[in-house]
């Protein structure tokens, strides 16, 4: 074989390698940088993110990330089943009908719980 029917794999990778590092590169020279005790102070989850490994860690934390995920889900659910609509007709109306009635009687469970409250 030729090494020049190569090339093309070749420069496809170079050129693909240089658009994912040259944003980077320019951010980097571009942008200004001046660090503050605001902008470096914890955001989300609420301590020092550099801090003992083995510390104690509030529950709610994983309880909010799980009912994001679950209400992301639902609307991964919902976006396919409104394009497909016609073409599943009544059935599939009702059925995500069912899902979205399951769906609020959890919702209202987790509320009446007190998941959604935070102290």
């Amino acid at each position: 074989m030729d090494l020049a029917n190569y090339l093309p794999v070749l420069l496809f990778i170079l050129v693909g390698i240089g658009i994912g590092i040259a944003p980077v590169l320019l951010g980097k020279a571009l942008a200004p940088s001046k660090p503050d005790a605001e902008k470096i102070s914890p955001f989300e989850c609420g301590f020092e993110a550099f801090e003992d490994a083995r510390m104690k860690f509030d529950v709610r934390y994983y309880l909010v990330a799980i009912l994001f995920i679950l209400f992301d889900l639902e609307t991964a659910f919902l976006f396919p089943w409104g394009v497909a609509l016609r073409e599943i007709g009544w059935f599939g109306y009702a059925s995500m009908v069912v899902f979205l009635l399951v769906f609020v009687a959890g919702f209202v469970y987790i509320w009446k719980k007190g998941a959604l409250d935070w102290e």
